[in-house]
């Protein structure tokens, strides 16, 4: 680990100043001291976010839900009032890591975390997500990868919350700068399918500040996801879906697979098909089945494609049960 400075930021304007000379910001910490001992990361300095106004708060006002950055997924997970008008973002945050994981971790650092592609965090081998010219999972070990396989990276997304959020149609509000930008997920994402070196779509010195969701009356969510172990795990696949619930039927419904892609996966086809529709287990198949005409398995990964057709059947149904 290099040697580097450590400054605490009072505004999110001073942040990015701190952070503008090959600096990083530190909030829970979870992924980034982990690229540090790894060698992944030397940064000149720290920038400590976590007293920044505001980003340790969470607002339900009127239909609508703010969450700072610096929530910690603990705090998410237990929360009675999201836990009632959101609860398939509390139950992605309830299934991140372990409880001390989740007393540190961040709604931001999860929504940033970088690639956990064991090529990629191994020091010795330097793949296109480092700036190389091969993704060695591709005639490699890719038990753990994506099944949309169209990209150059095949290291999937691992944000739990980014599946969640997606779904809920949330906006994330970033600090560019001396000013925000409203991103939707799909945008915050958008490069790491485009870019091979790419984690996300933040450019060096852009800070999360906070999530926006719309949650109207009748709003319904759910997550699942699957993993090797119960607890303390990645998952292996993810699935969320939202929409409002008349009866048995689905308006303004979005479902989302994750750790499938680099980036959180939605097929407009899928949503299209269940609109308005009375959800039963053949249409909630059939949308499995759209969500997943694409996908070309790499070597080891096959099995995920059984796991996301279930999730996804699953976790519909959960929406009207």
């Amino acid at each position: 680990m290099n040697a580097f400075a450590y400054v605490t930021a009072q505004t999110p304007e001073s942040a990015i100043e701190l952070a503008r000379d090959d600096g990083r910001f530190l909030a829970g910490g979870m992924d980034l001291l982990g690229e540090l001992k790894e060698s992944l990361a030397a940064p000149k300095t720290l920038v400590n976010v976590k007293a920044l106004p505001g980003t340790a708060d969470v607002q339900l006002d009127g239909g609508k839900c703010r969450l700072g950055a610096n929530v910690t997924l603990a705090k998410l997970a237990a929360h009675p009032e999201l836990r009632r008008v959101l609860p398939g973002l509390t139950e992605a945050a309830a299934e991140v890591g372990s409880p001390q994981i989740r007393h540190r971790a961040t709604v931001g650092g999860n929504l940033a975390q970088h690639s956990r592609c064991w090529y990629y965090r191994h020091r010795d081998v330097h793949c296109r997500k480092k700036g190389g010219t091969l993704c060695y999972a591709r005639q490699g070990e890719s038990k753990f990868h994506s099944l949309f396989t169209g990209c150059m990276c095949l290291s999937p997304a691992v944000s739990n919350l980014a599946i969640a959020l997606a779904a809920l149609d949330a906006r994330v509000i970033v600090q560019r700068g001396r000013s925000t930008d409203s991103l939707t997920v799909a945008q915050l994402y958008a490069s790491a399918w485009n870019t091979p070196s790419a984690h996300n779509s933040l450019q060096p010195g852009e800070l999360i500040l906070r999530i926006e969701i719309p949650a109207p009356a009748g709003l319904r969510s759910a997550y699942l996801q699957l993993s090797e172990k119960s607890d303390f795990d990645w998952a292996l696949v993810s699935c969320s879906a939202a929409a409002k619930v008349t009866g048995q039927t689905l308006t303004g419904v979005r479902v989302v697979l994750g750790a499938v892609a680099p980036i959180p996966w939605q097929v407009d086809a899928a949503n299209a098909f269940l609109e308005g529709k009375p959800l039963t287990d053949e249409t909630a198949r059939r949308a499995a089945e759209l969500m997943l005409r694409d996908a070309l398995p790499a070597g080891d990964n096959a099995y995920k494609l059984p796991i996301a057709r279930a999730l996804v059947r699953r976790t519909l149904l959960q929406l009207v049960a």
